[in-house]
Parts: structure tokens; sequence; C-alpha cells
């Protein structure tokens, strides 16, 4: 449920309104707004008088709220979520945010090289994975431990705030020291446990839409770590599976407004592992900041053809600056700057 009231009422009377609600073992999420006062109630709210709530001359309006995700509702928070990080502001609507670096950190010198990179041509953070979930078992699974060193190090470098996956509940306190943006993939999208685990700490958290998930399943995924009182969650469309096969993936840009509807939080677009083919990642960047995404996490590597992991879908360093260049001519019929 949710209960606007006027911007007026005394501050003594809302305390005893909330105390009440919390008595009858509600939990309230209060957003104090220009125009008014926002408590989201969740709980059994079954038990409360609407209409007696309503006679309340404080009390504006109150909606009965259907869908399970609350705290992740824009019912309950009208206002976008801005999250920031740095000098980096995502979700405000002014901002697009880049996110760039290579889907595997290899060695030393691939990371600082790419990280300076994408530094030079403008990126708002260094993507880059340490921990690497692959569908075999053969594959490239990351450096692990060694991996996050090495972007600390390209961190330290180039000032770039980092972004990487995490795997396991196990690797929580490590990652929420050591990283700026804690990443959960696709495959990851309903590791409950993993996302309880984040739901107990700050950090801003990238949760990638899962394989074959629907919006209403993305945004429960994003209610678990909400619920757990990590507010700071960011929404990443990365391209679903559907029976095309000539894309890795279809992107779905279609859930950027539907979320953006739902929703008060930012979502992203991943249009390297939509297609999956790195000539389709340009313009599907460009259509990322049309349809009004927040930002985009883009690979980027310094030598595609032989990377260790998603090459055929990785910009090279030339074809990344040739994508800020565009993004920068386009942002300004959309009113965003390019960070």
């Amino acid at each position: 449920m949710v209960i606007v009231t006027k911007t007026t009422i005394a501050e003594e009377k809302l305390n005893m309104m909330m105390a009440d609600f919390r008595e009858k073992g509600l939990d309230i999420d209060l957003i104090r707004g220009k125009d008014s006062i926002v408590m989201g109630l969740v709980g059994d709210t079954h038990a409360l008088d609407a209409d007696r709530l309503l006679l309340d001359p404080d009390v504006e309006r109150i909606m009965r709220v259907q869908e399970p995700f609350k705290k992740a509702n824009r019912k309950f928070h009208p206002n976008n979520t801005v999250i920031e990080v740095g000098n980096a502001k995502i979700g405000d609507g002014k901002s697009f945010v880049v996110m760039a670096g290579p889907c595997s950190v290899e060695s030393k010198n691939q990371i600082l090289t790419v990280a300076k990179g994408v530094k030079k041509s403008g990126a708002s953070f260094l993507r880059g994975g340490a921990y690497k979930p692959r569908t075999s078992p053969y594959s490239f699974q990351g450096l692990e431990l060694e991996g996050l060193e090495l972007l600390k190090e390209a961190r330290n470098e180039t000032n770039l705030p980092i972004v990487t996956e995490i795997m396991c509940p196990s690797l929580v306190e490590t990652f929420n020291e050591n990283v700026d943006i804690i990443q959960v993939g696709a495959r990851n999208m309903q590791n409950f446990d993993l996302l309880k685990e984040l739901g107990k700490i700050q950090k801003p958290i990238l949760l990638k839409r899962g394989l074959s998930a629907t919006i209403e399943e993305w945004l429960m995924s994003a209610e678990y770590i909400m619920a757990g009182g990590n507010h700071n969650v960011i929404l990443c469309e990365r391209g679903i599976r559907t029976f095309e096969t000539y894309t890795r993936n279809t992107l779905d840009l279609s859930a950027v407004l539907a979320v953006k509807k739902m929703s008060h939080l930012p979502v992203v677009i991943d249009p390297s592992h939509s297609a999956g083919i790195s000539w389709m990642v340009n313009p599907l960047s460009l259509a990322a900041l049309a349809v009004g995404a927040d930002g985009i996490i883009v690979e980027v590597h310094n030598d595609p053809k032989n990377a260790l992991c998603d090459g055929a879908q990785s910009l090279d360093l030339s074809q990344y600056e040739s994508l800020m260049t565009k993004l920068r001519a386009m942002s300004v019929h959309f009113g965003k700057e390019i960070k």
C-alpha cells in the first residue's frame, strides 16, 4: 500500500502514523518529495481501514500495490533513483554513463592498455571480468583474485571506478571492500542466496537480466537485494534467449521503456552480449541512448582476435573511440551528457 500525504502534515503526526503502522507489523519506506510525502507500506495491509485513513485531511490518496515487487515499484518511489559513484550519476535523466573494458582480465599489460584507452576516449567506469561464469567447464574461467588485483591497479592508474562480476556469496565481503559496482551476471540473476547477501551491504549492484527472465522476474530479483536494505540497484538489459540464432541473444529495447514505467531504478544496456557481434555494438549503443537508457556496458579489447573470452563481440580501441564520437554527437538531441 502507498499512502500519500501533504507536505504540510505535522512531523509529530507523521511519526505517530508511522509508529502505528509499525505496531501492525509493517515496514515503511518514507520518501519526502517536493509536493508530497510518500509512505510505502510493505507487509499485510489488509487490516488497515483505507476509507478511515482517507478521512484525514492530511492524506491525499491511497493506492494498493498489486505487483509483488514493492520496493522496486515506482508507486512506492515516484522519483527516479540516482546512484552516485565517483563523479558519475546513474539514473538522473541527464547523464548517459559508459562502462567499458574487456570481457576478461587476461594480463597486466592487457588491462592497463584497455583502461588507458577507454579513459582517453571517454568512459565513466572500467569493466572487466576477474571471475568468469562459462557455459563450458573447459573455457577460460578468469584470473579470479589475481584479476581483481589487476583491476585495482588499473583503477589506480586511471582513476576509473571498476565494475566486475561476483559469482558466489563467499566473495561478497571481498568485493564490497575492493569493487565500485558489483555485477550480478545473467546466470546468477536468481541466485537468491547471493542476492540476499548483497542486500546486506550498500555497494551499488548491477543486476543483469536472466537469459529467459520476464521483466517481473527481473524486478523480483532486484527486490531480493532491496528487501535486505540495499536500494542501490542498477538494472542491465543484456539480451534474452529467443528462437533467433543469427545473434547471440535478442536485445529487448522495449524492456527499458517497460521498466522505466514500472520501476524507479536506473537501467543500462549491454549491447555486446545482446548481439555477440562487434559490428552491431555501435548501432545498438546508439539505440540505447535513443530509447532512454541510463547508459551502456560495452566490451572493449586491445586485441579482440586473440581475446581469451568473447573476442567476436568486443570492440577494439579505435572502434570504441568511434562509438564515443557518435554518442556525443547524438546525445545533444536527447538532452544527455555522455559520461
